[in-house]
């Protein structure tokens, strides 16, 4: 991947993470890093974004488990439906 490192600023690592762009937020902050390893500001912002990424909120959990559950029902329906097709197929 070619990174536009024009727009790779502190600002926009800022932009990304108010918006939620968690990974490119981190990716630009490591970036600058890269350039300006000293800079103490830089890696305070990465650590906070870092912990952000680590996170996971009681309901982001519930929500992935509910959809866990829905798509191994619909998986046991799709299993019945073949062996029904199957049932089907080996009576005629």
């Amino acid at each position: 991947m070619i990174k536009d490192d024009v727009f790779y600023t502190r600002t926009m690592a800022k932009v990304y993470a108010d918006q939620g762009n968690l990974l490119k937020a981190a990716e630009i902050y490591r970036y600058l890093l890269e350039c300006e390893p000293e800079r103490r500001n830089l890696m305070d912002a990465l650590s906070e974004i870092e912990e952000k990424l680590n996170e996971k909120s009681p309901d982001e959990l519930i929500k992935l488990f509910n959809m866990w559950v829905d798509l191994l029902l619909k998986h046991h329906n799709v299993q019945k439906l073949v062996k029904f097709k199957n049932y089907l197929r080996d009576r005629k």
